[in-house]
């Protein structure tokens, strides 16, 4: 897919990325975009960064035993939010690879739906860096810290 720039990257166009883009069992996971932060809000703190926000809708097919949610389902979100965080932030899409991901997990979630609140920490030219925080969505509790490094392609 070429690089497109949108006059106005949204929900929508983000949603369309995520159907035509990743392969398909990325799709299987049951991802939606609950949020996109392109500029800063009104009274927005000096050190906002642009975003968006994942949900890793909860299935059995995606736990081990024990019911619990598995870490290759958790990395694959955090991956996933952290591209769509980007193009959010370069307001349109751009080809990219992760070239680095480091997870560390901090709680298990069980029987519940998984936010990912990915934030671009810099978005440069030829690589872009950012930080992932998943939340267990039944309270809200961080599940695992990620951050990444991604080549512009």
């Amino acid at each position: 897919m070429p690089e497109q720039k949108s006059a106005e990257f949204d929900l929508n166009e983000a949603s369309r990325v995520l159907g035509d883009v990743f392969a398909p069992w990325v799709q299987d996971l049951g991802l939606s975009i609950a949020n996109l932060e392109i500029s800063p809000p009104p009274g927005a703190s000096a050190d906002w960064q642009p975003g968006a926000t994942l949900r890793m809708a909860f299935s059995e097919r995606l736990c081990r035993a024990g019911g619990i949610v598995c870490g290759q389902a958790l990395m694959a979100l955090a991956d996933t939010a952290m591209v769509i965080a980007i193009l959010a932030a370069n307001r349109g899409f751009r080809p990219m690879t992760t070239v680095d991901q480091t997870t560390h997990f901090l709680k298990a979630v069980a029987s519940s739906d998984v936010l990912a609140d990915a934030r671009v920490v810099r978005l440069g030219r030829t690589m872009s860096f950012g930080r992932v925080t998943l939340l267990s969505a039944s309270d809200n509790k961080p599940v695992a810290m990620v951050s990444s490094a991604f080549a512009m392609l």
